[in-house]
């Protein structure tokens, strides 16, 4: 069963239901040696499931102090395809490992 780590809209309870048709259950977590940014969404979509035309970002840094807080999630395979089709083409999904040693998948920006 894969693991999603999410620092923004995909932990609102909006975002799940039009996303996944269900809630998520989540544990905190952080993702160590990336830093928060923001991101102007222009997607009519996400925009209205999100209520948000600005969304957080991740950009790597490499330094151990920078840390984003977020929550992991446990998904199914399809639930992982149906976020890809929800994030935006500014986000690319790399697998990373969480401070609490857990590995996740994780949308950061596709620089």
């Amino acid at each position: 069963m894969p693991k999603l780590f999410s620092y923004g809209t995909l932990r609102q309870d909006a975002v799940q239901l039009a996303a996944f048709g269900r809630l998520l259950a989540g544990r905190t977590a952080a993702l160590p040696g990336y830093r928060l940014d923001w991101l102007s969404i222009v997607d009519p979509a996400v925009v209205a499931a999100s209520g948000k035309n600005v969304h957080p970002i991740v950009r790597y840094s490499g330094q151990a102090a920078n840390r984003v807080p977020g929550a992991v999630f446990d998904i199914s395979d399809a639930e992982l395809a149906q976020a890809d089709r929800y994030e935006a083409a500014d986000y690319r999904r790399i697998e990373a490992r969480l401070d609490n040693g857990e590995r996740a998948w994780v949308y950061v920006a596709a620089e």
